[in-house]
């Protein structure tokens, strides 16, 4: 079937005329029109833009112009703006918004020939994990557990709407956001890859702000080969963005292929917590005996701060979303609720317009950047997250990169640790420490579980050393031979 090739597959067929770009994207809206109303990944379909697109792909194709996806269908995470098509970040208060611009990197992506299949579902304003937080409904992971096949699964958040779409075979690749861990989290939860970069690699500028110092925009595919065709199509210096980096963009497929003999493999030991379900231990140590056996080293070192990484995550994220979303107050675009006055617009608005998440956040955020709190909260976290990104630091001068779990758990059902915060936070303990630090991670299948679920392992790498994260992933996605697919897909 023409849903399940990889990118780069797709790429040579099309570039063969083995099948053209409207086949290819046809066979994704199909797939998308049969399950997407179980699945709810996307919140908003773009059948004639996509086919305009794909017309237009063939045609480059027949001329011979062919660029890096030209004639690529990919799902957009609705956090990017997208000039002409509903951009809702999973809200009510921007239901009605539809951009008049592009973002940075969906318009490297166009630029590159790149096919746009829709929106697609995510937590409101990417808080959350779990994505149960749309104001558009909660996503359906695609996998289904062995002995309860009943049970309806998160895929992860908040990008879980793209990683669902990615693993169910509704499309090729996909992007999303990671502030916390909303990349890796959903790609470990779908059993697909998902890669983080290193902040500033790509262009913050047109998605829609959590928290600014955290944001990561990056790719979703089912290969480590696909991710780093994406990125390479995403990443680049843009002015626009003040924090952009002015760094030219490797050819980060190419590392795919370079193997790791000779690469020392850090593990930490304080990503062993109580109550990691065994399998995870197990799946972490396979993964380090699969790098052996290819030849890296692997070297026990320690990361001490780890263990305050969530804490000062939960200050800072806040503070900045409360900061960035003080701009939905009903006056300039977005959901407009009426008032008796203007406080009363401003409340009105904000309260029918957020969810209760994101309100949780806000206050959160407000708390603790008010008078009297702002040095003991604020200041104090940031200076622990100086002291995670030194761990980071000192440990890359003994190991060229570090090996963890990437969440501490296979996907939860719908219903579970809902009623605790707490308890949904702490699904992005390994993940947040990178972002905090800014620097490159990605997840990659590892295995399953006893449930038949997919378990991910994280490779995280210097700063701006994307490439051995990339050749790091893709040996152990050659080890590790993932093949395993999930109940709900296109054909199946």
């Amino acid at each position: 079937m023409l849903t399940d090739l990889t990118i780069a597959q797709a790429r040579d067929g099309l570039r063969a005329g083995t099948f053209s770009a409207e086949d290819l994207t046809l066979a994704h809206l199909h797939a998308i029109e049969a399950l997407n109303p179980r699945l709810n990944a996307y919140i908003t379909v773009c059948h004639a833009l996509a086919m305009d697109q794909a017309r237009a792909a063939d045609a480059a194709l027949a001329r011979g112009e062919a660029r890096s996806l030209t004639g690529i269908p990919l799902a957009i995470k609705d956090l990017f703006c997208t000039e002409g098509v509903r951009t809702t970040a999973g809200s009510r208060i921007l239901g009605p918004f539809v951009p008049p611009y592009e973002s940075t990197v969906t318009a490297n992506l166009l630029r590159d020939g790149a096919i746009f299949l829709g929106k697609t579902n995510m937590d409101e304003f990417a808080m959350g994990s779990s994505n149960m937080s749309s104001a558009y409904g909660p996503v359906e992971n695609p996998w289904k557990r062995r002995q309860d096949a009943k049970a309806v699964l998160v895929p992860g958040g908040s990008s879980g709407g793209s990683a669902a779409a990615v693993a169910a075979r509704l499309a090729m690749g996909g992007t999303g956001t990671d502030t916390g861990g909303s990349i890796r989290q959903p790609a470990s939860f779908c059993g697909i890859v998902g890669v983080k970069p290193t902040y500033g690699r790509c262009s913050r500028w047109g998605v829609v702000a959590f928290a600014s110092s955290l944001d990561h925009p990056g790719p979703f595919a089912r290969t480590v080969e696909d991710c780093a065709i994406l990125l390479g199509s995403m990443a680049g210096h843009d002015p626009k963005d003040s924090t952009s980096a002015d760094m030219p963009v490797p050819d980060f497929a190419a590392a795919c292929a370079r193997g790791v003999k000779g690469l020392r493999i850090g593990v930490p030991r304080e990503y062993r917590v109580d109550g990691m379900p065994a399998e995870t231990e197990v799946a972490w140590q396979q993964g380090l005996a699969w790098l052996r056996e290819a030849g890296a080293e692997t070297v026990e070192i320690s990361t001490p701060h780890r263990k305050y990484a969530l804490p000062a995550y939960y200050i800072i994220a806040p503070a900045e979303a409360s900061s960035n979303l003080a701009r939905y107050d009903g006056v300039r675009f977005g959901l407009r609720t009426d008032g008796e006055d203007l406080r009363d617009l401003y409340e009105r608005t904000r309260a029918s317009g957020f969810g209760i998440e994101v309100r949780r956040r806000i206050l959160v955020g407000t708390y603790v950047l008010s008078t009297g709190y702002y040095d003991a909260y604020y200041l104090r976290a940031q200076k622990v997250r100086a002291l995670i990104l030194r761990d980071f630091t000192e440990a890359f001068v003994h190991v060229d990169a570090l090996l963890t779990p990437t969440a501490p758990s296979a996907p939860f059902a719908q219903g579970e640790k809902m009623d605790d915060p707490v308890q949904m936070y702490l699904n992005d303990e390994f993940t947040v420490p990178a972002d905090l630090a800014g620097v490159p991670a990605i997840s990659v299948p590892g295995g399953l579980d006893a449930n038949g679920l997919p378990i991910g392992l994280q490779v995280i790498g210097k700063p701006f050393d994307e490439e051995t994260v990339f050749s790091v992933g893709a040996a152990l996605e050659r080890a590790a031979g993932f093949d395993a697919l999930p109940a709900l897909r296109a054909g199946a």
